[in-house]
This record gives C-alpha cells, structure tokens and sequence, in this order.
C-alpha cells in the first residue's frame, strides 16, 4: 500500500470528480476519522470511522457538482504520513445550477494506504451560499443562539 498522503489526496480528488463517493469513503480506514472544526448549524464536525463517512459523503453529488480542482498546493511535514492540502473545487450547485468556487485547507493522515485522520477547513458561510442555502444556515445560527 501506498503511504503517501499526496498520492492518497490526489486520488480522492480523481474519485470525487468521478462522483464516485462510494470509492471515496473507501479510502478511509476502518476507524479513520474526518473532522470539520469549522462546520456550523448541526452539520457534523466529526465522523468516526468509514461507514460513517460514507453516509456522510453519500448525497455529496445531489449537493455540489465538482467539475475541477484548478489550485491544489501540498505542504509535506515533518511526519511523512502526514501533509497539508491547500485545494480549490469548482462546480456548480446541483439544485440551482449556479457556479461556485470554494476554498478548502485539509491535513490528511494516511497509514496503509487510507485516510486515518482527515480535518478539513472550510467556509461554511461560502458552502451555504455556493448551495443557495445561506438563509437556512442564518436561520439555523439563530436559532442556536437563542437556544
């Protein structure tokens, strides 16, 4: 098996531009974990183990359709199973057909060839608007906030 996080991301973006989310999840391993510390308004920020990223991935293409990866920089770290994926992903919405483009920093840790810990930084400001969900999201953050 391959332990190159680079090699590994890289292959996560070919399957996810296949819209093959079923591959996708199966780049993780069994106990592998996905963190989202950015997620808001009761989207997980954590899934423990594949067949929970499978679930959580298995509507992705329904949601965003991505046609391209146009930026994708990987910082290597001291820890060779472990890199810095600064991405860009472009699509459209699926429900609204309208172009989005967003940004994402992701730290991967592979060992035997899959993803043991996955946190990925995103906006979920631009997710939301990218979906035309930004007024369910501003609900939803009023909502906690006056719980």
């Amino acid at each position: 098996m391959d332990n190159d996080p680079e090699l590994i991301f890289r292959r996560l973006l070919d399957l996810l531009l296949a819209k093959d989310m079923d591959a996708v999840a199966d780049l993780w391993a069994a106990d592998g974990t996905a963190e989202f510390p950015f997620a808001e308004a009761g989207s997980p920020t954590r899934l423990e183990g594949r067949e929970q990223v499978r679930a959580y991935l298995a509507g992705y293409p329904d949601l965003l359709d991505v046609t391209g990866v146009p930026n994708l920089v990987v910082h290597r770290t001291a820890d060779p199973s472990t890199a810095v994926v600064e991405f860009t992903a472009v699509g459209r919405a699926t429900a609204t057909g309208v172009p989005y483009r967003l940004d994402y920093v992701s730290v991967v840790t592979v060992a035997d060839g899959r993803f043991t810990a996955y946190r990925d930084y995103w906006s979920p400001v631009a997710a939301a608007r990218a979906t035309g969900g930004l007024a369910d999201l501003t609900a939803a953050l009023d909502r906690e906030a006056t719980a």
